[in-house]
């Protein structure tokens, strides 16, 4: 995390150590802090004073002002670790409950749509981060982590490191993924951009890997250049690797596994945008003879 200039209050110090006791990910400590700084802003004095009709005013207040439901949700999962970690009033807390987050359908590409997309890419370290992405169904912050030593061509996988919920896991590795690594590979060595173990896909400075952000503005620039109408990004190759998978008739079991999913149900939302195997289904009216 990146040090502030000012100096650090001692509950602000305490809530950090207790994050770092707990090793919780920079970036959650990060998203903590913030949420507790904004609830101080709204109650104007030292958040560790605050009452239960306070916290209670705050998520009215929240509401109000149009906070999504996500955005709700983590806010109100930050105040409970500082009141009932760092403040030791975990009571306060009882009234704040995480409420329902609307389920939408995530959106899915078509295979011809997805080759345009990698196509449009404007050069090849991009055509293939967004190939990795789609070919083995990788986070964005999957694919800017990954190192060439994470390629083994021998069993044809990927070697995930510390993906989303801290956990390691095996991504398929596909014989046109494996070409297309091979390509960018042997150009960035060329180019001087890959040192020997380094990153997979390196930033400007290729002592740094590139950015999610920069991952981002790359698929946005290339559904433009592509002409997709559709809302893109770079989660959006995960959904479709996982609807075609589907549709390919793939056990859903195996692209649970494989998207690193802990839970079967968030894998089975898949199959209501699996269009193919909507099509397949034969309705009960071609069944009825005229009356």
């Amino acid at each position: 995390m990146i040090a502030p200039t000012h100096p650090i209050s001692p509950l602000r110090q305490r809530m950090i150590d207790d994050m770092r006791m707990r090793q919780l990910a920079p970036k959650t400590q990060h998203h903590y802090l913030r949420a507790v700084r904004q609830f101080a802003g709204f109650l104007g004095r030292s958040p560790d004073t605050a009452t239960a009709e306070d916290l209670r005013r705050y998520q009215l207040h929240l509401v109000d002002g149009g906070t999504s439901p996500v955005s709700l949700n983590a806010a109100i999962t930050a105040l409970k670790f500082f009141f009932a970690i760092t403040a030791d009033q975990a009571e306060l807390m009882a009234r704040m409950q995480p409420v329902r987050v609307p389920r939408t359908l995530p959106v899915v590409l078509s295979r011809e749509e997805v080759a345009r997309l990698i196509a449009a890419a404007e050069n090849l370290k991009h055509q293939t981060a967004l190939s990795v992405a789609y070919g083995a169904g990788l986070r964005a912050s999957e694919v800017v982590a990954l190192k060439v030593a994470d390629i083994d061509s021998q069993r044809m996988t990927l070697r995930i490191e510390q993906g989303k919920g801290r956990k390691d896991r095996y991504a398929m590795l596909s014989p046109v993924l494996l070409e297309r690594l091979r390509v960018w590979w042997r150009t960035a060595r060329a180019q001087g951009k890959m040192p020997d173990g380094g990153w997979l896909f390196p930033g400007l400075d290729p002592i740094d890997p590139l950015s999610t952000r920069q991952l981002n503005r790359a698929i946005h620039a290339a559904a433009q250049a592509a002409r997709i109408d559709k809302r893109v990004s770079m989660h959006t190759l995960r959904h479709s690797f996982a609807t075609h998978l589907l549709e390919q008739k793939v056990d859903i079991r195996v692209i649970q596994v494989l998207l690193g999913h802990k839970k079967l149900d968030t894998t089975a939302l898949y199959a209501q945008v699996a269009t193919d195997l909507l099509r397949e289904v034969v309705s009960p009216l071609e069944h009825l003879h005229p009356a």
